[in-house]
């Protein structure tokens, strides 16, 4: 009985502590919309997007004119040999000991092979990439939030219900404790339904320290405080009323999943960077303009030296030093090619798995669902029995074991029937919320 106290003390300083701290109400919605704002990997994912579109910028940049600027003073601590063809030698020259000089050049690119918009059309792709990744990214997060109100609903409908048997145990107790002080009841079965209230209290502790564990790990993914007390709403748990064959969730998946576009763009980036390196052997032509100022004291100064003209530039190397790159790029879209096939397959095999996982969940559901009718009566029918001293204690308790049991089972086979169903329609590419 010590023991037993001290075990109620124990359940009611949680309890108080639970109801000291800060609770919510806390709907499916609500905590997926929470959760999307607050994702690492998702503002991770941002950063990335940010990053790809920039090089987008850097690539269309590259048809914008290159200028620079360059100037220079110089002393000459020893007097200069000057010698002017037209001239005499520096004999009677001035002395020079410093000049200055200033280059403004410009080169506005005309054609290169057509590397600049190859590599904006690359960079572009690639930007589509990254976008489709953090859309398939933000359906895993979304499915994570699910499962994970999903255990955090489940150990609340725990806590309910073995309160809800405790209750029931505590008052068997005393019912029979009566009896066993008038004498219509052993003293060991007395003892026997204390055990199992005993037992019922320490299962109760462990539920509660499942459900605080699961509000934990529910308020870091949301950004609440650790200490927030969710209560789960279950408004938005409904399990689907119909659903669609296999073949069709196979046409959704290979039309709707973010990562079957995201590697096609990649395709289309390679495809453009081969033909990026094919274009080394053609030469490339600008449009080229100066500007030179110098002075050179008592010898010469040149000011609004402007010029104009056109620059071109062949690589003759490219013509055998580009064979090995070609090489590098065509199997790199073999690769990309030979991935996309096995990300196909993958997705077929992953639908496959989902649905088959779903339509067994709603097969349980059904199998509890008997079970819980079973142990139903089967309680009925031996508390009716114990009452009229045709079962025994341990029949009472069993039965009511076997109960409590089919109960939990039918609460967890719909939650997991619900995270089945959106497991289905994450790896189809619909999971929305």
């Amino acid at each position: 009985m010590k023991y037993k106290s001290i075990l109620f003390i124990a359940t009611l300083f949680c309890f108080q502590l639970l109801h000291a701290q800060e609770s919510r109400t806390l709907t499916l919605q609500e905590a997926v919309t929470l959760s999307l704002k607050n994702s690492h990997q998702l503002k991770t994912n941002e950063a990335k997007i940010l990053e790809a579109t920039a090089k987008v910028k850097e690539a269309e940049e590259k048809k914008l004119p290159d200028a620079s600027i360059s100037g220079s003073y110089l002393y000459l601590p020893v007097k200069a040999n000057i010698n002017l063809k037209s001239g005499s030698g520096n004999g009677g020259g001035p002395s020079i000991n410093q000049a200055i000089y200033g280059i403004a050049n410009v080169s506005l690119p005309i054609y290169n092979g057509g590397k600049i918009n190859y590599g904006i059309q690359s960079s572009k792709f690639l930007e589509q990439a990254v976008k489709l990744d953090a859309e398939n990214d933000k359906e895993t997060v979304t499915l994570n939030i699910i499962s994970a109100c999903i255990n955090l609903y489940k150990a609340y409908q725990a806590i309910e219900l073995v309160k809800e048997n405790l209750r029931q145990s505590q008052q068997r107790v005393k019912d029979l404790s009566n009896m066993e002080k008038n004498g219509l009841l052993a003293r060991n079965d007395l003892l026997k339904a204390e055990l199992q209230s005993s037992n019922i209290e320490l299962s109760l502790l462990d539920a509660e320290s499942n459900y605080k564990i699961a509000c934990v790990n529910m308020n870091i993914m949301m950004g609440l405080p650790e200490q927030t007390v969710l209560i789960p709403d279950k408004s938005g748990l409904a399990l689907p009323t119909s659903v669609k064959n296999l073949e069709d969730y196979e046409q959704d998946a290979l039309q709707n999943r973010k990562d079957i576009d995201a590697i096609s763009f990649r395709k289309k980036s390679a495809d453009i960077n081969l033909k990026s390196i094919k274009a080394d052997k053609y030469p490339s032509l600008a449009l080229t303009g100066g500007y030179i100022a110098a002075d050179v004291p008592k010898f010469l100064t040149v000011y609004n030296a402007v010029n104009i003209g056109l620059g071109i530039k062949y690589n003759i190397a490219s013509l055998w030093k580009n064979k090995s790159k070609i090489q590098q790029a065509a199997a790199n879209i073999t690769q990309i090619t030979e991935a996309e096939n096995m990300l196909t397959d993958n997705i077929r095999l992953q639908v496959n798995q989902a649905y088959q996982a779903y339509v067994v969940s709603t097969m349980k559901i059904k199998v509890y669902e008997k079970a819980q009718q079973q142990a139903t009566e089967n309680y009925r029918i031996v508390k009716n029995k114990f009452d009229n001293t045709l079962a025994t204690t341990t029949e009472l308790l069993d039965a009511d074991v076997a109960l409590l049991q089919s109960k939990l089972s039918v609460t967890n086979a719909k939650a997991d029937s619900f995270v089945a169903y959106n497991k289905l329609l994450q790896v189809t590419g619909t999971l929305k919320y």
